[in-house]
């Protein structure tokens, strides 16, 4: 929804300026422009990204016209579940958690937790790192360097597509040049014609650098850094899971870790303590 307000708002300013200036709107739409800076960029991006860096762009990018699924609703369902989890091993051992972990689809602790359950990444994150803790053979540090390196890959994946459209954002106004620069030769070619002639060329050829610095910096550019953001809402959740499961394997109590996790989010998404006890207390029943 924003990235469409956004997207009008710059369009009405860009051109409800150039309109109140005595501009004419018919003068912008040159549709050869359009495909030499959108063609000559698609085909640098797919240089630059075919492959699995590509597939991963294509399916990251319809996600910036949906709301993060990382707010504080999710994060109480999370402390929740995990609560619930850590609470069962503590009183009834790590190996009564072992049928929830190997098949968390049909746990009905899992189960109570739809918004997690259909989160494929965060559901095997927390089955794996559970499943070695009853396995028992690796003590917390090594737990934690563990979580950490695949904390560490998950981000490095996620910042492909990141890399991707920021670079095709950064190459539009270099290829709006370049549609600027063909329109300057074929106006030169037209030396001789009527002034009112040369002027709607050098017009055209002046649309293509407008073009691609308008793309770079109004459309594409801000899809990267949209991209950015959730990457490092997507790394946080992952934070948050390491600090609470780690902070159970040290011997904390349940409610103990709950507030470690929590104290590793951000303001924005962080319940207060009550919030988060109320909750916790309502999924119980």
């Amino acid at each position: 929804m924003f990235v469409g307000i956004g997207y009008i708002i710059i369009l009405g300013s860009v051109l409800g300026g150039f309109i109140a200036a005595g501009g004419h709107v018919a003068a912008l739409i040159q549709p050869l422009e359009f495909v030499m800076i959108g063609g000559a960029a698609a085909g640098a991006f797919v240089v630059a990204n075919g492959g699995a860096p590509l597939k991963a762009t294509m399916k990251a990018l319809p996600t910036v016209f949906k709301g993060s699924p990382y707010g504080k609703a999710f994060y109480m369902d999370l402390f929740s579940l995990l609560f619930e989890i850590l609470t069962k091993v503590r009183k009834e051992g790590l190996m009564s958690i072992e049928a929830d972990v190997e098949n968390p689809e049909s746990s009905p602790v899992f189960g109570k937790y739809p918004s997690i359950l259909h989160d494929h990444h965060v559901v095997e994150f927390i089955s794996d790192y559970l499943r070695l803790m009853v396995g028992g053979n690796l003590n917390a540090f090594e737990i934690e360097n563990l979580m950490d390196v695949e904390i560490e890959t998950h981000h490095h994946e996620g910042e492909v597509p990141v890399a991707a459209v920021k670079s095709l954002g950064d190459g539009l106004p270099a290829f709006g040049i370049v549609a600027a620069v063909m329109g300057v030769v074929h106006t030169m070619e037209s030396v001789g014609a009527p002034p009112a002639e040369l002027g709607m060329l050098i017009a055209h050829a002046l649309v293509g650098t407008f073009l691609g610095i308008l793309l770079a910096y109004g459309f594409v550019g801000p899809l990267g850094t949209i991209l950015e953001h959730k990457l490092n809402e997507g790394t946080r959740v992952y934070q948050t899971i390491k600090v609470t499961l780690l902070a159970s394997l040290n011997g904390y109590a349940p409610q103990v870790a709950v507030e470690f996790g929590r104290k590793a989010l951000s303001s924005m998404d962080r319940p207060s303590f009550k919030e988060l006890e109320d909750h916790v207390k309502l999924t119980k029943k």
